[in-house]
């Protein structure tokens, strides 16, 4: 049933490069919340090599994928096949956050087909172990389209509403790990 694979593959890329979503999961070193996100998007991720993703981190509701970053790198994804080929794949590895106002940032944009108006990084996963699951219990469902409303509602937003959101709603997670400053670039990797 499970099985552990030693890199991203050919048949990997396509089993997720079919996937509509994919979640994000990452939690603080001692005691707070742990994270669990639904991104949507396909134009989002992308894979960069057989042990590198990336996926662009748009303004939304929290901040707390980058404060756990920050924190200790630790992030697991996992993409979900809700067609009759039941199959689930975690991405196992330690994040990175990088800005687009850090200089590799114009890098990592060319992974990406199309930019949208509110990206707040790149989040960049370097990938130490690949396993999949038989997703035997998930339901099947129905892809209908993908939903454009963040896109449409950050469109009509001001630049100054996101510099605003960084230094209110985006400083910090919700357990108080700094997140986001609006004075101090983030460090695009986490110091061992």
């Amino acid at each position: 049933m499970a099985k552990e694979f030693s890199r991203i593959d050919e048949a990997l890329r396509e089993f997720i490069g079919e996937q509509a979503m994919f979640f994000v999961a990452t939690a603080p070193s001692e005691g707070g919340r742990i994270n669990l996100s639904p991104k949507g998007y396909r134009d989002t991720f992308a894979v960069l090599d057989d042990h590198t993703v990336a996926y662009l981190d748009l303004f939304g509701s929290g901040v707390e994928t980058i404060a756990h970053l920050r924190d200790n790198g630790r992030i697991t994804l996992m993409f979900c096949s809700f067609t009759r080929n039941s199959r689930i794949l975690r991405l196992f590895g330690t994040g990175r956050v990088v800005r687009p106002d850090d200089a590799e940032f114009d890098s990592v944009r060319t992974h990406f087909a199309e930019l949208h108006p509110s990206i707040r990084a790149a989040i960049i996963v370097d990938v130490d172990r690949i396993a999949d699951a038989c997703g035997y219990t998930v339901p099947y469902y129905q892809l209908v389209d993908e939903r454009p409303v963040l896109d449409a509602y950050h469109s009509k937003q001001p630049d100054e509403k996101y510099t605003q959101q960084i230094a209110d709603r985006n400083r910090h997670s919700i357990d108080g790990l700094p997140a986001l400053d609006p004075d101090h670039p983030l460090p695009s990797s986490i110091d061992s």
